[in-house]
Formats: C-alpha cells, structure tokens, sequence
C-alpha cells in the first residue's frame, strides 16, 4: 500500500526554517515523521519533494505506510498536514494516458571504470539534463509529448554529510506532458523513482490526469 501526505512549510517562522539549512535536514524531517520506523532503524523507501505554489512551500512525501501527522508538522503550518491513500489512483492509470506531470531529479551520469564504482559526474547544462530525461522515458513507462515538455527550475542545492563535509548536488524540475506507455512500469516509477539520491528529496515524479 501507498500514500501521499503533503504539509505547508511553515517559512514565516524563521526559529523554525532556521534549522533548514540543507537537504540533509529535510531527510532528517521526513524520517522523523515516520516514529516507529525511526526509532527502530528501519528506513524504508520514500520519495519527498519541496514545491512551491502560490508563494507557499509544501513538502510532499510517497511512502509505503501512514506519517505521524504531528511530526509531519513539526516545521510545518499547524493543520496543513494531509495524507492519503495513493492506490487507486495508481491503479487507474492506463496505456496511453495523457497526463501533465512534474518531476525533479540528480541529473547525474555514472563513468564506467573498469573493476570499480564509476565516478558520478552531474549534468549541468539545460540541453544535457533535457537529454538525461528524454534518453530514460521509455525504460520508465511512458514517452514524452514532443514540444510540451521543460525546466522550470535549476539548480545546486548542498548536502552536509558526517565530518562536516558539504557537496553540491545538481537539481532540475520539469514539467510538461506525457503518455503512459507501459502502465505497470509506470506506477513503479512514481512509487520507487527516478534516478540518485532519492534520500535528499529527488527522484519524485507526480502526474495530473
């Protein structure tokens, strides 16, 4: 089973925001939300976002069980914190569906090095992140519609990892259009993602029929 939550952050507070300083702290926000998995050490898969609509931020998690919505709104507007089941809208989706979609990813490719883990090198350029999406979206599940497809918004956000040490990630959100072109395919990309570092808040892709 699957759901989706969803909480206006609650930028106008700055003691809170404060402690928002990078990605590592939103991972920190949406495992919290999840007590007894955190508690216990389990970190099950979940794919979270930030959007923005209408000068407001919202944090939108996919997760395979319910958050506590009083830890959801921990940095959150008091009584914006929503969850719901996501399967059936899963499990309407069919073969050649046209649906607007948004999606923000680690444009990244990984170096093929002979006997070892290939060095990852991030896509910085418009043309080149437009090609990292375009060159996956058979292999997901669906086909782009030509010419309704873009970013919107690009960017180097930082993760602080243990030591102290900080490192950039590349981000780029598109919008546009798509047809599904293999269903099944498709729903394991909006519950499992898309491409590296799904724990910072990439790889989530939501669709509007």
């Amino acid at each position: 089973m699957y759901y989706i939550s969803r909480v206006e952050i609650d930028t106008g507070n700055r003691r809170r925001i404060s402690e928002l300083t990078h990605l590592g702290a939103y991972h920190n926000w949406v495992e919290k939300s999840f007590p007894e998995e955190f508690a216990a050490g389990e970190r099950s898969r979940k794919l979270w976002r930030i959007d923005q609509l209408n000068r407001r931020s919202f944090l939108l998690i996919i997760s395979q069980s319910e958050p506590d919505i009083t830890q959801l709104e921990a940095y959150g507007v008091p009584g914006t914190g929503q969850c719901k089941t996501y399967d059936a809208f899963l499990q309407s989706l069919v073969n050649g569906q046209k649906v607007s979609f948004r999606l923000t990813v680690n444009p990244a490719r990984a170096a093929k090095q002979e006997g070892q883990r290939g060095r990852v090198y991030p896509h910085i350029t418009v043309e080149k992140q437009l090609k990292y999406l375009e060159n996956r979206a058979e292999k997901l599940g669906f086909s782009l519609v030509d010419h309704d497809y873009q970013i919107v918004q690009r960017g180097f956000p930082i993760v602080r990892k243990k030591g102290g040490k900080s490192i950039k990630l590349a981000r780029a959100t598109y919008e546009g259009s798509l047809i599904i072109e293999n269903a099944d395919i498709f729903r394991k990309t909006l519950t499992e993602g898309v491409g590296k570092e799904k724990a910072y808040g990439f790889g989530m892709m939501t669709v509007i029929p």
